[in-house]
């Protein structure tokens, strides 16, 4: 089953569901999947029980009219933005096989590894315990909170500042914290996790920088686990044509990190356990057309596709306007 959340042509919000048999649905009395997890983890059931138990003689719905008119919404979202964390892990993919063998020829000398290479090799090593124990932890970043998240078929805005405007394919752990502090996984999406990589380049410890900016996921929520193996394309359009075009892979089939390791990482934080608050988490990517020498540009159209997911993310991308407010004494 896959949820998502659009708008009627009179504004109003809907929550839409493509079951097993591939069939569209608005689920009747719930305008938002927040909303519909707060239920389901009042009543002790999951997601797809929650839909079933609303899902007679609902209306059907035609999604890809919906995304072609702009009425598609980010597919969880919060009723103040402050309760959503945006944030990611790094370094958990495998990457491609030329990059494992340069790797390894690299391993045979620790003393020329950087930190990201150590930091990889740690997941290598430990970032897929055995259950019931711990893994090493992964890298994490912060990207802001629900005000930074742009609906599929949006505009992405990149800051004046800002170095470069690259795409990063990846899958989004996206989640409800219950009353009780135990976060619910709602499910998994397609991500769009933003990023200026010149900045990053520059110096490692401008990573947390490079990572505070717009992000986008969805259209759809995959709900129930993720697939082991997902693989799917990276493009950029420009001027209606194809610019760059990649296959990215993830799941864990393609990661030095098990997600549960991840979830595990971050929601040992209490921070992050509070009661109604949301998470959207970068699971993190192996595929970036900053790596072949691609130079974006303010129009640019990122499309992000895996047959899991059902839609496609789009998003383009323009120079947000404004510079930076003088801080004033009091």
């Amino acid at each position: 089953m896959r949820l998502s959340q659009f708008r009627t042509h009179a504004g109003e919000r809907r929550v839409a569901a493509v079951l097993d048999d591939g069939s569209a649905v608005v689920v009747p009395g719930v305008a938002s999947v927040y909303a519909l997890a707060l239920e389901a983890i009042a009543a002790g059931q999951n997601l797809a029980a929650a839909v079933s138990a609303r899902a007679g003689g609902a209306e059907p719905v035609d999604l890809e009219a919906i995304y072609r008119d702009g009425r598609m919404l980010t597919p969880l979202d919060h009723p103040d933005p402050a309760h959503i964390y945006v944030t990611g892990t790094g370094l958990t993919h495998l990457g491609s096989a030329e990059g494992r063998d340069k790797m390894h020829k690299d391993l045979a000398d620790p003393a020329k590894l950087t930190d990201s290479m150590r930091m990889f090799k740690k997941g290598i090593d430990g970032g897929k315990p055995a259950p019931g124990q711990t893994g090493v932890a992964p890298e994490w970043f912060y990207k802001g909170d629900g005000s930074t998240v742009v609906p599929p078929g949006g505009t992405l805005p990149s800051p004046s500042f800002a170095l470069d405007a690259g795409e990063e394919p990846e899958i989004v752990g996206l989640y409800v914290i219950g009353p009780d502090g135990t976060p619910h996984r709602v499910g998994f999406a397609l991500g769009n996790e933003f990023s200026d990589h010149v900045t990053e380049r520059e110096n490692y410890l401008y990573l947390a920088h490079s990572k505070l900016r717009a992000s986008s996921f969805g259209p759809e929520i995959l709900v129930g686990p993720l697939p082991a193996h997902v693989s799917g394309f990276s493009r950029i359009l420009r001027d209606g044509g194809i610019l760059w075009q990649k296959p990215f892979v993830s799941g864990e089939d393609n990661m030095c990190h098990s997600i549960a390791n991840l979830e595990h990482h971050h929601f040992k934080y209490g921070l992050f356990r509070r009661p109604g608050d949301v998470h959207v988490h970068y699971f993190g990517t192996a595929t970036l057309s900053f790596s072949d020498g691609v130079k974006t540009e303010a129009g640019d159209v990122f499309e992000i596709a895996a047959p899991p997911f059902g839609l496609p993310l789009r998003n383009a991308w323009t120079p947000a306007h404004g510079g930076t407010p003088a801080v004033r004494a009091l």
